[in-house]
């Protein structure tokens, strides 16, 4: 990485810091130089006090040095205090706002990039190096680490100075001094280099193990897993499998941590052997009369404050420039981005609802394969027609949905709406014509109305209505708080829990509740039996009045009441018609389908 580039990161990283709350940069900076300062009043006023003792000083004399070392050091204490008050609440607020931006970017991406592997690999990489104190939660450490090193290194120069300039100490003594001080800080420089190369290393070989285990725990850590653990068995397996990774980390953490000791060591050899020439030079020196006894306990105070704050600014500059590497990951996610046109035309609102959709020769493939989910799709539908869409897994019938609701867009050919192509229509105001229920629906776990209105604002008689119209008034009822009702036990203990047949109602219900001009149902009845799942589908047929409903179902006979059927096969469209003329064609891929399942429910 070149130097731009790391100064481009830093830059990149101070200015997220302050938007998520510019106090706690402040904070990072001061705290820590004050908490550096305090070090060095007491050392300074001790010298003092010990040479006013020595020189039998008059006691106004001591006792002024004892005063200002404990009053100055009492104020910045105060101001610390104050300062670190202020930390504590700005990082509250700075590591809520970081983790929030997480999904607030997953909000924004387009939902592509949602179901792309290399996304979803991307943002748990991210997570686990944030929980491992990396990408910005290290720049963090290194700002505070950086500036207190820096008060350290400014303040044991300035107190140490007065040394360098007495002339009763000879240059050999003076360069010996230097001379050992460049030597640490050299040891201390290579030591360092291999020891951030030995840690990169070994944590980037632990990315994908990492991932798998963070899955693993939320398996069994998930309620609904926990009944297949336990039906199935599974107990040993798992636990196994988890001993597996943990006992291939921890040997492997123990052999990069051996290779450190020799450094360390060495480190240490040369920090206390120089501890010991320093002070033989400052002994030799005041029995030579060139310096005072109070010097001496603060020159050796000061140097080796310096050597250690020397030693870990390396570390710090040297582990930051590593860490860039991960703030360049972590800003990567956030830097996916979103190629859907946002369109700003908007969306005509007719008297007449006469509103018509057409797919003028659509062809489309997902992101990173080769193969076409939909190959030259053409077809027309009007407001108010009921049209299934009926096919084999794999024909290509939830990609239509998909690019109709412009999640995708079109590789090839185009969409329009009255005419338009739907690119050019605002983004949001087009999503919000359409209501729709995905075969994988979710339903978060909040109160029954919530979940229904999608807004924790709702019209209780409104979600009533809709709920009894999916057939879920009867539990509805039998509900003591009625809308008020949490769905499941995540946020209240007398949360209910539901069924996967009522879960799809909840979603039809929702669906029903935005009243939309367009209904899309992707099978959102598949748990529920054929009979139910007609019943359910020719009652909403009949409630949905004049919208567009659009359904996608594997169980032909549940279609039957719809105008229009378009079967799907191999991502073309095959046949268009009704259920009675579509069976007419004995060899077409409706009747095969048809007398496919037929022959099940004959017998």
């Amino acid at each position: 990485m070149t130097l731009k580039e790391h100064l481009g990161i830093l830059k990149r990283a101070v200015k997220m810091c302050v938007h998520l709350d510019k106090r706690f940069l402040i904070c990072l900076i001061v705290e820590p130089v004050l908490l550096a300062a305090a070090i060095y009043i007491p050392v300074y006023f001790s010298a003092k006090v010990i040479d006013a003792l020595y020189a039998r000083s008059a006691l106004q004399v001591t006792a002024r040095y004892v005063l200002l070392a404990v009053g100055l050091s009492f104020l910045i204490r105060l101001l610390y205090s104050g300062v670190k008050a202020v930390h504590e609440t700005a990082s509250n607020t700075v590591y809520r706002k970081e983790d929030w931006s997480y999904s607030e970017k997953a909000m924004q991406m387009a939902y592509e990039s949602l179901e792309d592997a290399e996304v979803t690999r991307l943002l748990y990489r991210n997570k686990k190096e944030s929980m491992a104190g990396y990408n910005l939660y290290f720049f963090y450490n290194v700002t505070e680490r950086f500036f207190g090193n820096m008060t350290k290194i400014v303040a044991s120069s300035a107190m140490c100075l007065s040394f360098f300039a007495l002339a009763s100490v000879g240059i050999e003594e003076k360069l010996f001094m230097i001379a050992g001080l460049l030597i640490i800080i050299i040891v201390i420089s290579f030591v360092t280099i291999n020891e951030s190369q030995r840690n990169q290393k070994f944590y980037a070989s632990n990315v994908e193990m990492n991932v798998l285990d963070d899955q693993l725990e939320k398996y069994i850590e998930n309620y609904g897993a926990g009944k297949d653990i336990r039906l199935y068995h599974m107990e040993d397996c798992l636990a196994r499998e988890y001993r597996k990774w943990q006992d291939s980390y921890c040997e492997r953490y123990g052999k990069t941590i051996s290779k450190k000791v020799f450094g360390n060591i060495l480190v240490t050899i040369l920090e206390y052997s120089f501890m010991f020439s320093v002070y033989v030079v400052l002994i030799h020196t005041a029995f030579e009369g060139g310096i005072t006894v109070g010097s001496i306990a603060k020159y050796i105070a000061c140097i080796m404050l310096f050597i250690k704050a020397a030693a870990d600014m390396i570390k710090v500059v040297l582990r930051a420039l590593d860490n860039d590497h991960y703030l360049k990951r972590f800003f990567m996610y956030f830097d996916i981005a979103n190629p859907m046109y946002k369109g700003t035309l908007t969306v005509e609102k007719r008297d007449d609802n006469d509103y018509q959709v057409e797919f003028c020769d659509v062809s489309f493939r997902y992101p990173n394969t080769e193969s076409y989910a939909l190959s030259h799709v053409s077809i027309k539908f009007k407001l108010g027609e009921k049209m299934a869409i009926v096919g084999e897994n794999g024909s290509g019938k939830t990609t239509f949905i998909k690019l109709l609701c412009r999640l995708y867009d079109p590789c090839e050919g185009e969409i329009l709406l009255n005419g338009v192509n739907i690119q050019k229509y605002d983004y949001e105001e087009y999503m919000s014509i359409f209501s729709v229920v995905f075969q994988d629906f979710s339903l978060f776990s909040f109160k029954l109305g919530e979940v229904v209105a999608s807004d924790r604002k709702f019209n209780e008689s409104k979600v009533k209505a809709c709920l009894e119209k999916v057939n879920f008034g009867g539990r509805y009822d039998r509900l003591e708080k009625g809308a008020d009702t949490y769905l499941y036990k995540d946020y209240d203990k007398d949360g209910i829990e539901i069924s996967g047949g009522e879960a799809q109602k909840l979603a039809l219900a929702r669906a029903l509740y935005k009243d939309a001009p367009f209904i899309l149902l992707d099978e959102p009845t598949a748990a529920l039996d054929p009979i139910s799942e007609y019943e359910v589908y020719s009652n909403f047929n009949n409630i949905s009045g004049d919208k567009t409903v659009v359904y996608i179902s594997h169980r032909l006979a549940s279609c039957r009441f719809c105008d229009k059927i378009v079967v799907f096969d191999k991502g073309e469209i095959v046949q268009i018609g009704t259920h009675e003329k579509l069976l007419q064609k004995k060899d077409g891929k409706y009747g095969e389908l048809w007398h496919a399942q037929a022959v099940y429910y004959c017998k």
